[in-house]
């Protein structure tokens, strides 16, 4: 206990919590639309998509950390949107398209940073690393959040309109294209801000678990939203006081404590 409590006084464990925090916050708040749109297994197949964007974007420009991030951000975009191109040619279906497309990118990005001598790298950036997060990280997730929380706040309207009825909304005259490809970019910024804190592997639970546990409990699209990020934030932050005293994993234990979570919200949620 003595050694946590130094730890606590230390610069990089403020730097952890609030990294905690506000990634939880803003990835919990985003699962609300992850969950209402149903696309949870899409955006699991896209998150596995960051690896190879990491690895082309490290290759081209060397190791540093905005060309990992445009890689990533590039990669899961470029995966999202192939695939969707192959279903609307061919007579293949969207999952399955995103499942070949996703797997042998993934394949590719894990050859590169193997061959690039990266291996515990590798680890990191599938399994997260929250505690290796610099100032500057924080700064992009701090960006990233105040962009997603902003956009969604104001537009959450139009949005809702689009997600439960798209033909109204196409009858008002609102670009529902448009907000279609906003919503992916969006989602797929949520992932790369999550990418360091849980890892490509992990980021799935902390993007789609907190929306599931409010879809549980309440029915009121604002109150998945803002409960799904006070969940979030809550089970990140408390997996830091946990994680350390027991030599546990962070992002992991973020995962797990959301997985808990979720059991006892199904055990008292509502029922067909």
């Amino acid at each position: 206990m003595k050694d946590f409590l130094q730890y606590l006084a230390e610069p990089i464990a403020l730097r952890t919590l609030w990294a905690c925090a506000v990634i939880g916050f803003v990835d919990g708040y985003v699962s609300a639309l992850v969950v209402l749109r149903r696309s949870s297994l899409q955006i699991g197949a896209v998150s596995c998509a960051l690896l190879p964007g990491i690895a082309v974007g490290i290759l081209l420009f060397g190791l540093g950390q905005w060309s990992a991030l445009a890689g990533a951000v590039v990669a899961g975009l470029l995966v999202g949107l192939s695939s969707l191109f192959v279903a609307r040619s061919t007579v293949l279906h969207h999952d399955a398209a995103l499942s070949i497309i996703h797997s042998a990118a993934f394949a590719l990005g894990y050859v590169i940073l193997v061959r690039l001598g990266l291996q515990q790298r590798v680890d990191d950036w599938l399994f997260g690393n929250i505690m290796s997060m610099s100032f500057a990280d924080l700064c992009i997730a701090y960006g990233i959040g105040a962009t997603a929380l902003l956009g969604l706040t104001l537009f959450q309207r139009p949005l809702l309109l689009w997600l439960f009825d798209a033909r109204t909304a196409t009858s008002l005259g609102l670009p529902t294209r448009g907000i279609s490809y906003a919503v992916y970019a969006l989602i797929v910024m949520a992932l790369v801000s999550s990418l360091q804190a849980v890892g490509a592997l992990l980021t799935l639970g902390l993007l789609v678990a907190p929306g599931g546990i409010m879809r549980l409990l309440s029915n009121r699209a604002s109150t998945m939203f803002w409960g799904g990020g006070c969940i979030g934030a809550g089970c990140s932050v408390l997996a830091f006081f946990i994680s350390y005293p027991l030599n546990l994993h962070l992002g992991a234990t973020i995962i797990l404590l959301l997985g808990v979570v979720f059991c006892v919200a199904w055990f008292f949620g509502k029922r067909k």
